[in-house]
């Protein structure tokens, strides 16, 4: 009976010191990260003005490497300063890739590739918030371009996830193997290369006016990293499985990413070499497949969409059947075509699968208000056998998506943290759930960590801006730390975003 009073004992001091920490942790580390937000949006009119500037916020809680003196989330501090000396090269910074602190190369380049589109289409609307999404964009290629450093090689992922995986660290704490894994010639990695290069030349287009110098470093890299993706074909699944999957297998192959690298490259250089190669390789890198899944792994539909841009607004002529292969993919999202194919749950969300989903309703809704302005400035539209679908139908096909992710939805939640009265406040994040350096200066050890993942209180540290993987098939939400499929975050959830919040701010701007 001791025994169990005492036991007993032990788990209510070990709850309210948690509790404390939480408290503390709430009131130290969260003045400067979570900007005023004077009054809540209501559900009828969203201020995407300030979910805009907040999805460009979140990409500092990811940072990896020296944090800078204007650092905004300020909980977060320097982490992964000896990355790749493993093996004797400069891997210090970029993203970590969502709730963990591995850096993960082929997620942390489709992130790259998206946010500079998003600023390339929608930059010119984002109004003070352009500089913020250039700093999260050159955070990013200042990384890649380290790991592209060696002729033929790529270093793609630093960290051992399944070590890192089976410990609850602080990033500023983490002990687990900072183990580095590459590609080269003698094991190849198409996808990652080409997505690497896809990200490389569309970052250059973002600086080509405001640093040229910067540009063409990154160009020039994106050019000689896509000669090396196309040479040494090969799936980095094969060469690396034990360390990539199942984290980040590619399930989709390297063709998609030969297709998207090559899009990219031609519309940074102009250079009629990668025009021949698009329309000699085209149908065999799966140019007419009739996939309409957009994320990290299969990129078809953005490769479609991106050319179709050149034939609609530029007038390439040949390549003319990327508008056709667009429009398949827009009539497979549209209701009641007779091509639909997609699925949505009860409350209106587009539903590909339960482990974050949320990441194919942001990328499809940047697709569509991407082409939508395509379509527009062509003076076109899409005829889904008979049914025309006009810009403006995408438009608020997109909105709707959106505004779903906002709180417009059957359990009145946002799924951004820090936007709307209430959003997901157990997000499964190691530093957003742990207490911050200021309020438990000593090290949390690996196993520790995990009385924090398992408590139910809310997370200390606020990740403003941060998307979860959303809602289930009928709309349910638990918001439980440990649920990683509903609740973790990632950057390339939040990479389209951008463009397509940037793109409602200015066109439904909040009535005051």
């Amino acid at each position: 009976m001791t025994n169990y009073v005492s036991s007993a004992s032990l788990v209510v001091t070990n709850a309210l010191v948690l509790l404390s920490f939480f408290s503390t942790s709430l009131l130290l580390c969260n003045a400067a990260a979570y900007p005023p937000h004077h009054r809540h949006p209501s559900f009828a009119s969203h201020n995407y003005r300030d979910a805009l500037s907040k999805s460009i916020l979140f990409f500092e809680g990811q940072r990896s490497g020296n944090l800078p003196p204007n650092q905004r989330i300020t909980w977060r501090k320097d982490s992964g300063l000896s990355d790749g000396s493993a093996m004797h090269v400069d891997l210090v910074g970029g993203y970590y890739d969502a709730g963990d602190n591995v850096k993960f190369g082929l997620p942390m380049a489709f992130t790259t590739t998206m946010l500079s589109w998003s600023v390339i289409e929608f930059g010119g609307l984002m109004k003070g918030e352009l500089q913020n999404a250039k700093e999260a964009i050159r955070w990013a290629t200042d990384y890649l371009l380290k790991a592209t450093a060696h002729p033929d090689t790529i270093y793609v992922q630093v960290g051992d996830a399944n070590r890192d995986h089976a410990c609850w660290e602080r990033p500023e704490d983490m002990d687990t193997p900072r183990s580095v894994f590459k590609v080269d010639k003698n094991t190849p990695g198409t996808e990652v290369a080409a997505e690497t290069a896809a990200a490389l030349a569309a970052a250059s287009l973002v600086f080509r006016r405001s640093d040229p110098t910067y540009s063409k470093t990154l160009v020039k890299r994106a050019i000689s990293v896509f000669a090396f993706a196309d040479k040494y074909r090969g799936s980095y699944s094969n060469g690396l499985r034990p360390f990539v999957c199942p984290f980040y297998c590619s399930f989709s192959g390297y063709q998609d990413e030969l297709l998207w690298g090559s899009a990219w490259l031609h519309r940074a250089t102009k250079n009629p070499t990668y025009l021949h190669y698009i329309q000699v390789n085209g149908q065999t890198l799966g140019a007419d497949e009739a996939d309409n899944t957009f994320g990290w792994d299969n990129k078809h539909v953005g490769a479609r969409i991106l050319l179709s841009k050149a034939f609609l607004v530029q007038k390439i002529q040949p390549l003319h059947d990327y508008k056709g292969h667009a429009d398949n993919y827009i009539c497979s999202l549209i209701p009641g075509t007779p091509f639909s194919q997609t699925q949505y749950t009860p409350g209106g969300l587009l539903f590909k699968m339960s482990d974050s989903n949320m990441q194919y309703v942001t990328s499809t809704s940047f697709l569509l208000l991407a082409y939508a302005k395509y379509l527009t400035q062509a003076q076109a539209a899409v005829n889904c056998a008979g049914t025309i679908v006009t810009p403006r139908r995408l438009r608020t096909i997109a909105k709707k998506q959106v505004d779903y992710l906002l709180g417009d939805n059957p359990l009145k939640i946002s799924y951004m943290v820090g936007y709307g009265p209430r959003y997901p406040t157990r997000i499964h994040h190691r530093g957003s759930s742990l207490p911050c350096l200021a309020a438990h200066p000593a090290k949390i050890q690996c196993s520790s960590g995990f009385n924090f993942m398992n408590s139910q209180s809310p997370n200390p540290n606020i990740l403003v801006g941060a998307i979860v993987g959303g809602p289930d098939q009928q709309d349910r939400f638990p918001d439980q730390r440990s649920d990683y499929e509903q609740s973790e975050p990632a950057t390339y959830i939040n990479a389209p975003l951008v463009g397509a919040l940037a793109y409602l701010a200015h066109s439904f701007p909040q009535q005051l």
